[in-house]
């Protein structure tokens, strides 16, 4: 009897510990998120009081409240009604995203086909010669590619910053994924029935490896959205810095002005990953499929 109460013990203590390490990383994912939303709501006087050891680098330790005693709206309407330099950064980057996206569409899906579909000597050389450019950070690159912007004019513009990333590998190698899956049977069957090159890529290609497209472009919309090393290397001008270099610039003073800012700025991340989330995950598969 004293094994049988032992051994339910035993398997109630396991339980608690796997439930608690599923929900150690929702908490930990979560809670930033519920800072950020409970802070964006406090006033200045509230923000002081739960983050003064904070700012008077004192040795005390701070307090925070999940639901504010005073909940106000001062912060979002400040940076909405009287911050315009917030949506000249806004529209900097979606435009900033947009280009990115659109070049990358035009370039690195129909380089990522011919990867797939054309078997020519030394193809398989420089598709891997792209995952290895891939692989290098953008410090190791950063040097070469403000030379070569300096010599073409295009330091302190968004050009800067939208050329390099449109020729980025990442998105061939997701796309690249996507279109191996199509059988190559169905392709030599179009081509047998008559149908060109261009005709088979815009009527089989794009649409049987959308997947690996779409995860390409959630992926670099994240990544671009965020991005900060490159504009700050490239623009000195602050008028076009994109979003996510806006938020450096606010003093701890304005705590509840940045914690209002960080949540606008992370609506559209939110959206896209919600509304991609799918093809994330197809994405992932592809990055890790064999030849």
């Amino acid at each position: 009897m004293g094994r049988f109460k032992m051994r339910i013990r035993w398997k109630h203590i396991k339980q608690k510990a796997v439930l608690f390490l599923i929900m150690l990383p929702i908490v930990l994912t979560c809670l930033p998120i519920a800072l950020l939303l409970t802070g964006s709501v406090m006033g200045s006087w509230e923000l002081n009081q739960y983050l003064g050891p904070l700012f008077s680098e004192s040795l005390n330790f701070i307090n925070w409240k999940l639901v504010p005693d005073y909940p106000t709206i001062e912060n979002y309407a400040r940076l909405l009604f009287l911050t315009p330099q917030f949506f000249v950064l806004f529209w900097n980057s979606m435009k900033m995203t947009a280009c990115i996206l659109a070049g990358q569409l035009l370039a690195g899906v129909p380089a990522a086909w011919a990867f797939a579909v054309y078997k020519v000597k030394g193809s398989r050389t420089l598709f891997v010669l792209y995952v290895v450019l891939m692989l290098l950070p953008f410090q190791v690159t950063m040097l070469s590619s403000y030379l070569v912007l300096n010599r073409l004019g295009m330091l302190n513009t968004h050009q800067a910053v939208i050329m390099p990333a449109v020729f980025s590998t990442f998105p061939v190698f997701l796309s690249y994924g996507g279109f191996r899956t199509i059988p190559m049977q169905l392709i030599e069957a179009a081509r047998i029935d008559g149908a060109g090159e261009v005709a088979i890529f815009v009527k089989i290609g794009l649409p049987l490896g959308k997947s690996g497209l779409l995860s390409a472009m959630v992926l670099g919309f994240l990544e671009y959205w965020n991005m900060m090393e490159q504009p700050m290397a490239f623009m000195e001008n602050k008028a076009l810095w994109p979003l996510s270099l806006y938020l450096p610039e606010i003093t701890w003073a304005q705590a509840g002005f940045a914690f209002a800012a960080s949540v606008i700025t992370l609506i559209p991340a939110v959206f896209v990953f919600i509304w991609g989330q799918d093809y994330l995950e197809q994405g992932i598969i592809f990055s890790g499929l064999k030849e």
